[in-house]
């Protein structure tokens, strides 16, 4: 199995797997408005045919490569991103209380955008 294809479609929130032309998991994010800055992961998923291959664990530690890129935390409200980064402290930064209750807060405040 090759690591899949990834393209972040920033404009509408998303980290897509491609393998073979055909898309095979996506990570849903948003950036944080307000200062400080983050990207804040929701939800991950990969197509049933796909399970089991690394294909979330993939795109999780590219968000967090980018994050990482553009000197900004991630904050991963999504449970599959929360547990990605406790198994892998050393690229998966805590991000401050602050920055996680900011993004709680605007989460809540667009709940049909995600």
């Amino acid at each position: 199995m090759t690591d899949p294809l990834i393209r972040d479609d920033r404009a509408n929130g998303r980290l897509e797997g491609f393998q073979e032309g055909a898309p095979v998991g996506v990570v849903v994010y948003f950036v944080l408005d307000a200062a400080p800055h983050a990207l804040v992961a929701v939800h991950t998923v990969v197509e049933e045919a796909h399970e089991g291959k690394g294909i979330a664990g993939a795109l999780v530690r590219e968000l967090y490569a980018t994050a990482a890129r553009e000197g900004v935390p991630v904050v991963p409200l999504c449970s599959y991103a929360a547990q990605w980064a406790e198994r892998h402290p050393d690229e998966a930064p805590v991000p401050s209380d602050e920055v996680v209750r900011v993004a709680k807060e605007q989460l809540r405040a667009t709940p049909g955008l995600w």
